[in-house]
């Protein structure tokens, strides 16, 4: 028989699996969007491979970010049960819809947001954190994105591409095994950024709850039960890949710009070496579906000129959603974190 304490904790842990579902929708495209947008890969070997490289980065290079989202913005004695039950689920939610009309969300920003909500409820925002290094960086990051993508493509590839250095290459029978590798490498590198920085979006608020309704020492044992967290919640990535994943990569993959071979690996190498770098170094819970989408619009820029490539359509359904999936995550958790206050259950 399970003890009244666990069967306590299963509920939030059942509500993490299920954001890390959603999550592993979300995640897929900017993942793998440009080697299957580059037909390097089929479909169905995209769930198994994006579960195994999510799960090593949150493993190797993940515990930046899960510190921030378990105790860098809301104080983490205020992670109880009710209170991170309140935040996964309305993270849940914004990015179940997102994953419904097929568009990739930022799961950091909406995990951000729905914590932010409780901490202003209560008074304890650690403002300094949000306000002069997680924010800045949600703009600057994906600017350098595109304007690194759209220098790469504008005054390497472009000029190599003219001269004939590209596409003979690339579409030949020697070079082919080689760019398929590469681009391959470069998707699975995008997924174990992923893994280093979304995965805390759940396992960090978990791992705090759970130090705080067992009554052991935060400080002590976070990165422990952080792990054990990680365990949990990461392989559900893999799982939320096979359900949600074929849209969003064909969205992104093959409704905004053709993609070559070698575009691909730009695109991925920067998105993914932009997110790792604000992982490790700040732990800073980025969107990486943001960097991704604008390296794709660098390149796009690129090639198709910036006139053309912005009256696309998914590119305005993506800034859209962008706005509405966090401002959903956020005043759910607000409204919800006044519901509990007001009828007892905090």
């Amino acid at each position: 028989m399970i003890s009244p304490l666990f069967s306590h904790l299963l509920i939030p842990f059942i509500i993490a699996m299920f954001l890390a579902i959603t999550m592993g929708g979300s995640g897929t495209g900017p993942a793998f969007s440009a080697a299957y947008g580059a037909n390097v890969i089929r479909k169905s070997l995209i769930p198994g491979l994006f579960g195994i490289m999510v799960f090593l980065g949150a493993i190797i290079a993940g515990k930046g970010t899960a510190t921030t989202m378990g105790k860098g913005l809301l104080a983490p004695e205020m992670m109880s049960f009710t209170i991170v039950s309140i935040i996964l689920f309305s993270v849940a939610i914004a990015l179940l819809i997102s994953n419904l009309f097929g568009i990739p969300q930022s799961t950091s920003q909406a995990t951000v947001l729905s914590v932010v909500a409780p901490a202003i409820y209560f008074n304890v925002l650690n403002t300094e954190k949000l306000f002069l290094e997680i924010l800045p960086t949600w703009f600057i990051l994906p600017i350098i994105s595109f304007f690194i993508s759209l220098f790469l493509g504008k005054y390497i590839y472009r000029p190599m591409r003219k001269r004939g250095y590209t596409m003979p290459r690339a579409q030949s029978a020697n070079m082919r095994p080689i760019w398929n590798g590469l681009i391959l490498i470069m998707s699975l590198y995008v997924a174990f950024s992923i893994g280093a920085n979304n995965v805390a979006n759940a396992a960090g608020p978990i791992a705090s709850m759970t130090a705080n309704e067992l009554n052991i020492s935060i400080d002590e044992n976070f990165i422990l039960i952080m792990i054990l967290s990680t365990l949990i919640v990461a392989p559900s990535f893999g799982i939320g890949s096979s359900i949600f994943g074929h849209k969003i990569v064909q969205n992104t993959g093959k409704e905004i710009v053709l993609f070559g071979k070698f575009e691909a690996v730009i695109i991925a190498f920067v998105s993914a070496s932009l997110l790792l770098l604000a992982s490790i170094l700040k732990g800073i819970p980025s969107s990486l579906v943001q960097l991704n989408v604008a390296a794709i619009l660098g390149i796009g820029v690129a090639k198709l000129g910036a006139k053309n490539i912005f009256k696309k359509t998914e590119v305005r359904k993506f800034f859209l959603m962008w706005i509405i999936a966090p401002i959903i995550s956020f005043s759910l958790s607000l409204l919800l974190t006044f519901l509990a206050d007001k009828y007892g259950f905090l």
